[in-house]
């Protein structure tokens, strides 16, 4: 299938091609459309870049649970924080390598490995290069979120195999430090930087409903776009709230809201595969039509989203057959 350009005039040249800049007050200005009218315009630019029906299906594995150092408002996994996650070792390669090919017998063409600390220490690495290796071999691509990166860590991590890397900036830069006080978002793309520079493709994208304006969720969108190139990964997480840690309690965001950031994420990266990650298990199945229908495109496909609960796959698989989609195949249309 032929898929046409985007049509936007171009600011500057990138890995995707024609790079437009997005001001803040422009993704404003798209949150702020008539709901249906945003939708129609994602859409239609979703249908110029993709398969329309096709979804990338994405499988996450905790490869090193809890313990973390880092005061993430919103993760379970945090030491400081009393909730119900224990801390556990590091999983062997043999476990890691089960759980890959079980994921790709399952349909998943991603498999990406979580570990909760502020960043690998080199021993550390060394085990992780180990797993990354063996996935890659399994014929599945591979991805892995190991907090920050040292001088040089993304070099190993490509020459393993490792084909994307996720570190999401989170939310918007001045909203940020309401959120997390041990590491600036300066950190994080100083991470971004390293994995660009070694060729590894980026998984980043943020939360919403902690807390932040619109305006913010704007903000968000508007910085991950004006990355250059923009990610070509960009998962849209909905706050899991976990008793214990700080963003308990938080008043929920709107179902729609949740959409119109999809679909503001999608005419803003048109490239991007974006993804549906924490949050689905909550979400009722007419919302995550909605939000398929507005751009999203991919999905973590499984029983657990590190420690938070997933939509099953076989649910999954149904609610796919009910719409008339179907998972893209490997390697998918990036």
């Amino acid at each position: 299938m032929d898929f046409a350009t985007d049509s936007a005039p171009p600011a500057s040249i990138s890995g995707h091609g024609c790079h437009r800049h997005w001001s803040v007050e422009q993704v404003a200005a798209l949150f702020d459309l008539p709901f249906h009218d945003l939708i129609h315009r994602a859409r239609t630019v979703h249908c110029a870049h993709f398969d329309p029906n096709a979804v990338q299906l994405s499988t996450l594995l905790s490869i090193k649970t809890g313990g973390c150092s880092e005061d993430c408002g919103y993760c379970p996994q945090a030491a400081r924080y009393h909730t119900q996650v224990e801390d556990e070792d590091m999983l062997g390669v043999d476990a890691v390598i089960a759980a890959a090919r079980a994921a790709k017998n399952n349909g998943a063409t991603r498999f990406c490995m979580g570990a909760a600390w502020r960043g690998p220490k080199q021993r550390d690495l060394e085990r992780v290069l180990e797993m990354v290796q063996a996935v890659s071999a399994l014929g599945i691509e591979t991805c892995a979120t190991l907090g920050l990166l040292r001088a040089g860590q993304a070099e190993q991590l490509k020459a393993a195999g490792l084909d994307y890397y996720n570190h999401n900036l989170d939310t918007a830069p001045e909203f940020y430090a309401e959120i997390i006080s041990t590491r600036t978002q300066q950190n994080r793309l100083d991470t971004l930087a390293e994995v660009r520079n070694a060729g590894i493709h980026v998984c980043c994208g943020g939360i919403v409903g902690m807390g932040e304006t619109r305006r913010a969720r704007a903000a968000l969108i508007a910085q991950l776009a004006n990355l250059d190139p923009y990610p070509e990964s960009v998962p849209v997480n909905n706050l899991v709230q976990v008793e214990g840690t700080p963003l308990h309690g938080t008043p929920k965001l709107d179902s729609f809201e949740f959409v119109r950031t999809i679909a503001c994420a999608r005419i803003t990266m048109p490239k991007a595969m974006v993804r549906l990650s924490a949050g689905r298990q909550e979400m009722p199945e007419g919302i995550q039509a909605l939000c398929f229908f507005a751009g999203a495109n991919s999905i973590f496909y499984g029983d657990t989203l590190l420690t938070t609960g997933n939509p099953e796959a076989a649910r999954d698989r149904d609610l796919m057959d009910r719409l008339g989609m179907y998972p893209m195949e490997a390697r998918g249309t990036e």
